[in-house]
């Protein structure tokens, strides 16, 4: 048999901690929860550093123009689809402004002709999947 030492695990097996495990107070309904966390989300404000993912420090964000406004575009027309294929997903659904960087007025303009074109079988309503 293998030779152990008195009060440690074995070789691959988990060890457990030595901490004592204080059980829930009176008036908590989970017994897994140590409160509230600060900031009331999960992660609080202590998780990652702002700064994009890995936080490898500041990145500029380069800020989105609305093509229809710089190209002098007024307005959208329904029957041009590869226009307007640029702004609906692969799934059928319009991309939002905040992706696309489209202004505000262009974006209710081109949801407008998007929804006209599906209406006429021009753009589908929604891909099979």
């Amino acid at each position: 048999m293998s030779e152990e030492t008195p009060g440690r695990a074995p070789e691959g097996a988990p060890q457990a901690e030595s901490a004592p495990v204080s059980s829930p107070g009176p008036g908590s309904s989970s017994g897994h929860s140590s409160g509230p966390r600060p900031g009331g989300r999960p992660g609080g404000p202590g998780g990652r550093p702002s700064g994009g993912p890995g936080g490898r420090g500041k990145f500029f964000r380069r800020k989105k123009v609305c093509k229809f406004c710089t190209e002098k575009i007024d307005a959208i027309p329904y029957r041009d689809v590869r226009l307007l294929q640029g702004f609906v997903a692969e799934r059928g659904k319009i991309v939002p402004r905040r992706l696309t960087g489209v202004c505000t007025t262009h974006q209710r303009r081109l949801t407008r002709a998007i929804k006209q074109a599906r209406n006429i079988a021009l753009l589908p309503f929604a891909t099979r999947h």
